[in-house]
């Protein structure tokens, strides 16, 4: 596993131009090598500016997006087109103007869907899709980059100090009850499946998250000190975010 690097910009806009920036290039260094890039999407303040920041950039242009597979890292069970759900976020902020394959965006099923309010069998299907998609035997796909927001206790995607979902550990992607956050069902990858990515960032910005990204960086036992990438590990913080490290 990697060891945690640091990259601190001066505010939120440098950081989500800079992050969209690197996601950019690592895609577009992905689909040379490999001919595909595997992108988890995180939600939240931090990951609706990056994917602003990648709409309004012009290099945006230079990734083949038909060979782009988007997951998901959480997400909320809430009925589809729910505005509280990632993926209408991301489909607002950027999805929807981008030439995507639809077979290629792996949305996690809401609760409106075939699953109905059946959450477990929802995140039984994710597990099902991430290990079609895996190569030989493993359980999930080679994600090229994985995102995350780090919330001010140090949780990332639906995986809470505390909570019973942090403990799991097997399987990839899991329901979630009684989160700590609204709302209380979600549906998460599992701290197995992240840490399985190439790369995995985590994306932070404001003094509300610096008690946080100093427990993280420290020795606090908190999910967002606990995610590695295979290959790299990248904290993207603001100045605030970094204060008390």
């Amino acid at each position: 596993m990697s060891t945690p690097e640091k990259i601190v910009l001066a505010d939120g806009q440098q950081l989500a131009a800079a992050a969209a920036a690197r996601l950019i290039t690592v895609v577009v260094d992905a689909q040379a090598a490999r001919g595909q890039a595997h992108v988890v999407l995180t939600g939240g303040s931090n990951g609706g500016a990056l994917l602003k920041a990648v709409a309004a950039s012009p290099a945006r242009d230079a990734v083949d997006w038909s060979r782009v597979d988007l997951w998901w890292g959480d997400e909320r069970f809430l009925p589809a087109g729910d505005p509280e759900r990632n993926e209408t976020q991301a489909r607002e902020y950027l999805l929807d103007a981008l030439p995507l394959e639809p077979e290629r965006v792996h949305v996690m099923a809401p609760s409106d869907g075939s699953f109905g309010d059946d959450v477990d069998a929802a995140a039984a299907a994710y597990a099902a899709e991430l290990a079609e998609a895996a190569p030989g035997d493993e359980v999930v796909p080679a994600f090229d980059v994985l995102m995350l927001g780090v919330g001010p206790d140090g949780h990332v995607a639906s995986l809470f100090p505390g909570h019973p979902g942090y403990a799991v550990t097997s399987g990839t992607a899991i329901a979630v009850r009684e989160s700590p956050k609204p709302p209380p069902v979600r549906i998460s990858l599992t701290l197995g499946a992240i840490s399985a990515a190439r790369q995995v960032w985590l994306l932070a910005g404001g003094e509300g998250k610096a008690e946080a990204v100093a427990g993280a960086l420290g020795e606090v036992d908190l999910p967002a000190g606990a995610v590695r990438g295979t290959e790299r590990t990248l904290w993207l913080l603001d100045q605030a975010a970094a204060s008390k490290l």
